[in-house]
């Protein structure tokens, strides 16, 4: 696992030592158009709900998402983002110790998530977006996901290509911890971003080489669940790549991820569990 000296992190009353196991987040999309989830969870009870079982389920973050960032979307206001996500915040937050994330890459949406009870910051743009988001960040005091994406959601997809695409993603997010440590933020979290602006081959590639992203000095976290590099391996439709997901979480686990980021934590935490058993002895 990843020779990080900072591993032990405190996310809100919770501390978790990232090194000494791999974690869980949950994905908890409270969206109608994502694009395995789309739409189940858009009432905010059953978000909730969803929420909750995740926590019975094993997960050690709850990630909320109030817009969608599949390949293709349109961004969305950041007022009808907040109308979705911060009741959902509001209650989970109150209702269990489990730490809660906000998925956004506006200043105000993270602003208002963690006022009302967020602890995390899981920004797709990895600070290379608004560039208020760090200063709000660093303002409450909380943690940072910063992830690679290439261009935007609705550009991402277009042919990206790369020379090298381990070394391409470790220099952007270099720039965003660079960000991060200017602005006093002390817990970051590095993503290499599966789906967001690669090929299959890349894909596979970083899942291949993820031990290199360990000399960022910061946890790894990687979130290959139901995406369509597995599709396309498997020849598989989005509701039916459980195995396939549970393959590259488990591969993933091998090469040196701290945390996955997962749709399906009963079973991921198991395959999570496993793995772990195998790599620690």
């Amino acid at each position: 696992m990843s020779k990080i000296a900072t591993s032990v992190y405190r996310f809100g009353p919770v501390t978790y030592d990232l090194s000494a196991r791999t974690h869980i987040m949950g994905i908890l999309n409270v969206t109608p158009d994502s694009f395995s989830d789309g739409g189940q969870y858009l009432d905010h009870e059953l978000a909730v709900r969803r929420g909750m079982a995740m926590v019975d389920e094993g997960a050690d973050i709850i990630d909320i998402g109030g817009e969608s960032t599949r390949p293709g979307s349109e961004a969305i206001s950041g007022e009808e983002e907040l109308r979705r996500v911060l009741p959902v915040i509001e209650r989970l937050a109150k209702s269990t110790s489990i730490p809660v994330s906000i998925d956004t890459v506006k200043p105000l949406v993270a602003q208002r998530a963690l006022e009302a009870g967020a602890v995390i910051v899981n920004d797709i743009s990895g600070l290379h977006g608004d560039p208020a988001m760090a200063a709000v960040i660093a303002g409450h005091n909380a943690s940072i996901v910063i992830m690679h994406m290439k261009g935007t959601p609705k550009s991402m997809q277009v042919d990206p290509s790369y020379e090298d695409v381990v070394e391409e993603i470790s220099q952007y997010l270099r720039e965003g911890i660079l960000t991060a440590e200017q602005h006093g933020i002390e817990q970051i979290v590095v993503v290499p971003g599966i789906g967001f602006g690669k090929t299959l081959s890349h894909n596979l590639e970083i899942i291949r080489r993820l031990r290199e992203f360990e000399r960022l000095d910061y946890p790894v976290m990687v979130g290959p669940s139901r995406k369509s590099f597995i599709g396309r391996v498997l020849g598989l439709e989005v509701d039916e790549r459980l195995e396939g997901t549970a393959a590259a979480v488990a591969a993933s686990v091998m090469n040196g991820a701290n945390l996955v980021r997962v749709h399906d934590v009963r079973e991921m935490k198991r395959v999570v569990q496993m793995t772990d058993a195998i790599m620690r002895g």
